[in-house]
């Protein structure tokens, strides 16, 4: 039985201590606490990803607030085209870090769609050299 146990966990605990060793040595004090009673790496991944991602009900309801936040996302008349990239921006690395990745031309289109009247003559330049293209 002593020597089943052994060629059948051996690798597994090899590939255990070195994963846990780097998750361990990754993080701080704080972290640690988080994890300290964690006896595999598996466990230890998972109670990190629950402290900073939430459960997967949480993860989702800030996946959809955030979805929601993108469809409804608009340029102020009175705010300056980097200020609202910045604020886009953030949205859509936070969608990004939970897993949802929006592709580069529907994020262009959006883009385009909020911009204020104002830039109207630009967008029709843009939308036109696209088409151009394709």
């Amino acid at each position: 039985m002593r020597k089943e146990f052994n060629d059948a966990n051996k690798k597994a605990i090899e590939k255990n201590f070195p994963a846990k060793t780097v998750l361990v040595c990754g993080i701080g004090p704080d972290e640690y606490n988080k994890i300290s009673a964690c006896q595999s790496a598996k466990k230890i991944w998972e109670a990190l990803q629950t402290a900073h991602e939430g459960t997967t009900h949480v993860k989702q309801s800030k996946i959809n607030m955030l979805n929601t936040k993108y469809e409804l996302f608009r340029m102020k008349d009175d705010e300056f085209i980097h200020d609202m990239h910045t604020c886009f921006t953030s949205i859509i690395i936070e969608l990004h870090s939970l897993g949802e990745v929006i592709s580069r031309n529907k994020l262009l289109r959006k883009i385009l769609s909020v911009l204020p009247d104002s830039w109207e003559n630009k967008v029709n330049a843009i939308t036109e050299a696209k088409d151009c293209r394709h």
